[in-house]
């Protein structure tokens, strides 16, 4: 049974999908990016206009290809990797790597829960449920503030702390080793994996914190003599509505570009600000320009 927050929003089974090709504008794709979101893009980017939040980074030149020409057999607009990070993080990189090419950028997220790292692990064979937390090591975002550039290898900059409830009799050892050794998740990290009751992740672990920054240090000036810091932050109580917050703003822009003829897979990086949001053209350039 499925519980909707509306009490009056409409449940379809997604096999009734196909039948709805001429009603649905835009179709917003919440899956996970383990599993769902990677067979369930190209099929529905063959059919609507989507928008999507994979968050698979080393996976998205693949998956922008498989999307793409799905979309142009079908004269669709697919806006992938929207939310955060992917998604607002990647256009503050874009935008001070441009202002400043002679510097570096770095993310850090967190503290706060990952949806999709905590999808990954309530994947994992013998894992009943559980939550994934990112901390950021502050010794590393401190030195990076200070303008020292460091390099970082990626379980310099964060860890990763997982609370699991497992099935009865599940290999425990097992279930941790299948974590750690996660490619493209928990591979690089230094990843800390703990067993509790379903009554502990309920008591402890039951909202859905998140939050980080991208902080870009260059310099400027004729022997580099100017150091400045753009640095974007988020501090979100809720990760999942503020995605949907993003994902919402760019189903305008898919359903707006498509109309344009601007079709196949787009990111963050293709859709002009001005698509995103519900005031007019005229509105913006009077109120916030």
């Amino acid at each position: 049974t499925v519980k909707t927050a509306v009490e009056d929003t409409k449940v379809y089974h997604i096999d009734s999908a196909e039948e709805m090709k001429d009603q649905i504008d835009v179709m917003v794709l919440c899956g996970g990016s383990a599993s769902d979101i990677p067979e369930q893009g190209p099929y529905f980017a063959g059919l609507f206009n989507t928008v999507d939040a994979y968050d698979n980074h080393g996976e998205i030149p693949k998956y922008f290809a498989e999307i793409d020409q799905k979309a142009k057999e079908a004269n669709t607009t697919c806006v992938i990797s929207t939310g955060w990070d992917p998604g607002m993080f990647s256009l503050n990189r874009l935008l001070a790597q441009s202002i400043l090419p002679k510097g570096s950028t770095y993310s850090f997220w967190g503290k706060g829960v990952s949806q999709g790292h905590s999808d990954a692990v309530r994947r994992v064979e013998g894992v009943k449920d559980g939550k994934q937390y990112t901390i950021p090591i502050e010794k590393a975002v401190e030195a990076v503030r200070n303008g020292e550039n460091p390099e970082f290898a990626t379980r310099e900059k964060h860890k990763r702390v997982c609370y699991l409830v497992t099935e009865e009799g599940a290999d425990q050892q097992k279930i941790e080793n299948d974590i750690k050794t996660m490619p493209g998740y928990f591979a690089d990290y230094d990843t800390e994996v703990h067993f509790i009751t379903k009554e502990e992740l309920e008591k402890e672990h039951s909202g859905l914190p998140h939050g980080g920054r991208v902080i870009h240090y260059g310099k400027t000036g004729l022997d580099g003599e100017h150091g400045h810091t753009i640095e974007y932050k988020l501090d979100l109580e809720s990760n999942p509505d503020f995605t949907a917050s993003v994902m919402l703003a760019y189903v305008r822009a898919a359903y707006r570009m498509n109309r344009e003829g601007q079709i196949g897979a787009k990111t963050v990086f293709d859709v002009a600000p001005i698509y995103l949001s519900e005031r007019t053209p005229e509105e913006l350039r009077a109120a916030i320009l």
